[in-house]
C-alpha cells in the first residue's frame, strides 16, 4: 500500500499534522509513506516508519511547485492521498482514495481541523520520530545529573508580533531559579542571523546557559527537548515541537490565537496577553503571569 501525505510549509503546521500521520502509520501497518512538505519542515519526517521519500516543495512563482509535485508523484499509483494543503494536485494523480482538507482560516483548533479530515475525535496528539543518533546528540549536549532540572526557553518566532520582549526572560529565569536553584537554562532558536540575534541577550545574561540553537536538526532538537523538564516560549514551530516531544510546554500568546494554535501534548498549557484575542499585544503579558504558569506546570509534572 502506498500513501501520499501532503502537509504544511511552516514548521508549526507540519508538527500539528504529525498526529494524523501517526494515526495512518498505526492503522495501515504495511503501508509505505511519501511525505510532501516545505523545506523548513522536511527534517521533521526523516525518521518516519516505512518512509519511502520526503519530497521538499520549494515555493516557486505562479504556483509551479505544485507542478513539480505532480511530476514527482504522477508515475505512482497511490492507494491513499491525504492533502492538507487543499490543492488540486491530488485530483490529477491516480489514487484509490483522496482526502483533501480545504484551505482558508476558520475558527477552532487547527489540530481538530486536521483530524476532521478522517473524522477522528478526539484529535490524535502530535508526535515526533527520533533515531538513536538524535538521542545520542541530546545526551552529549545536556548534563545527565538528576538534580539539575533543564528548563528550555524559546525567545524567537517568525513574526515580531509573536515575540515576548526578550529582556523579560531574564526576570522570568530569576523567578524559576528561586524555586529550582539547580536549574539550568537551555536556549533554543532557529537558523539564521535574526534568530541568533534575538537569542543572544538571553544567552549572555543567564547563568550557565546551554546553547541548543541553530546547528541541530529538527529531530535532534526534539531529542534535546524531550530531556527538558519544561519549555517556555513564543507561539512558534519550536513550541509545537516541544509539545510533540512530550516536554511540559507553556506557550506565550499575543496577537496570535490560542484558540487555533495552542500547543497540544500530554502536558501543554498557554498564557495570553490581556485584550481581545487576535489583537492583544504580547508586550502586555507580564513576567509574573508567565512565571506563575510555568511554576504551576513544573509542579504538576514533577510531583
Amino acid at each position: 500500500m502506498r500513501i501520499l501525505f501532503i502537509t504544511a510549509t511552516r514548521l508549526g503546521d507540519a508538527v500539528i499534522s504529525t498526529g494524523l500521520l501517526d494515526h495512518l502509520i498505526r492503522t495501515y501497518l504495511h503501508a509505505r509513506f511519501t511525505i510532501a512538505c516545505g523545506p523548513v519542515a522536511a527534517g521533521l519526517f526523516q525518521n518516519v516508519p516505512r518512509l519511502d521519500r520526503v519530497i521538499t516543495m520549494e515555493k516557486r512563482k505562479y504556483d509551479l511547485h505544485w507542478l513539480d509535485l505532480w511530476k514527482a508523484c504522477v508515475a505512482q499509483k497511490w492507494d491513499l492521498t491525504i492533502d492538507l494543503r487543499g490543492s488540486a494536485v491530488t485530483v490529477l494523480l491516480r489514487s484509490g482514495r483522496r482526502v483533501i482538507m480545504r484551505g482558508g482560516r476558520r475558527p477552532g483548533l487547527r489540530l481538530a481541523h486536521v483530524a476532521q479530515t478522517l473524522s477522528l475525535s478526539p484529535p490524535p496528539t502530535p508526535t515526533v520520530w527520533l533515531n538513536p543518533s538524535d538521542v545520542a546528540c541530546a545526551t552529549t549536549l545536556l548534563p545527565t545529573t538528576t538534580d539539575t532540572p533543564l528548563i528550555a526557553l524559546g525567545p524567537t518566532a517568525n513574526w515580531s508580533g509573536k515575540i515576548w520582549p526578550v529582556e523579560r526572560y531574564i526576570p522570568l529565569w530569576q523567578c524559576l531559579q528561586s524555586a529550582y536553584p539547580n536549574a539550568r537554562p537551555v536556549i533554543l532558536y532557529g537558523p539564521g542571523q535574526q534568530e541568533r540575534d534575538l537569542a543572544a541577550p538571553v544567552l549572555a545574561a543567564l547563568p550557565q546557559p546551554i546553547d541548543a540553537g541553530s546547528r541541530f536538526s529538527l529531530t535532534e532538537v526534539a531529542a534535546i527537548l524531550r530531556k527538558c523538564q519544561l519549555y517556555v516560549g513564543n507561539d512558534s514551530g519550536l513550541m509545537h515541537l516541544a509539545a510533540a516531544a512530550g516536554t511540559p510546554t507553556l506557550g506565550l500568546f499575543g496577537p496570535s490565537r490560542a484558540s487555533e494554535y495552542a500547543p497540544s501534548g500530554t502536558h501543554a498549557a498557554w498564557v495570553a496577553a490581556p485584550g481581545p484575542e487576535g489583537k492583544a499585544a504580547i508586550a502586555d503579558l507580564s513576567v509574573s503571569t508567565v512565571a506563575e504558569a510555568a511554576l504551576r506546570l513544573l509542579a504538576e509534572t514533577s510531583s
